[in-house]
């Protein structure tokens, strides 16, 4: 069963670095933000466009990478739309704490739907470089909500 369930996570994984969703630049973004990994060569812009109310009404992101960056960053450009700041911020926090291995036993309520779909990218917490790849769009998206313009793994 771990074999068959090892592939499934390659394969989406594959399927979103392949064809990323949400792969162009936001017309009318209000923020953004430069990642860059240098130890994998990753580099991406992340974009946000926020309403008045603090809701993510459109992500983006452009840029080049490995297929776990490039999947990383389409996963959470369609799990933020739509989404509040202060949530978007919380589930980055979650996220992390999973890939690191810090997540505790149970996602956060509100949050099992998004933590389900993102589990995919887990087993990165098994090769702590790969940790970078995963989490650089989202720390991207931090540095853009904070209206920071460069973000970097080192």
């Amino acid at each position: 069963m771990m074999d068959e369930l090892r592939e499934l996570y390659q394969e989406v994984i594959l399927d979103h670095g392949k064809n990323p969703r949400n792969f162009r630049a936001v017309e009318g973004a209000t923020c953004h933000a430069h990642g860059n990994n240098p130890l994998c060569g990753d580099l991406l812009t992340v974009f946000l466009k926020l309403n008045g109310d603090g809701v993510v009404d459109d992500a983006s992101f452009v840029g080049r990478g490995c297929a776990i960056s490039m999947a990383s960053a389409s996963m959470m450009t369609e799990l933020v739309r739509g989404k509040r700041v202060a949530y978007v911020e919380r589930l980055f926090g979650s996220f992390r704490a999973m890939c690191t291995g810090e997540a505790e036993a149970a996602p956060p309520a509100d949050m099992e739907e998004e933590m389900e779909r993102l589990q995919v990218l887990s087993g990165v917490r098994e090769f702590p470089v790969r940790v970078k790849c995963a989490t650089l769009a989202w720390h991207a998206m931090q540095a853009a909500l904070k209206g920071d313009d460069n973000v970097t793994t080192e």
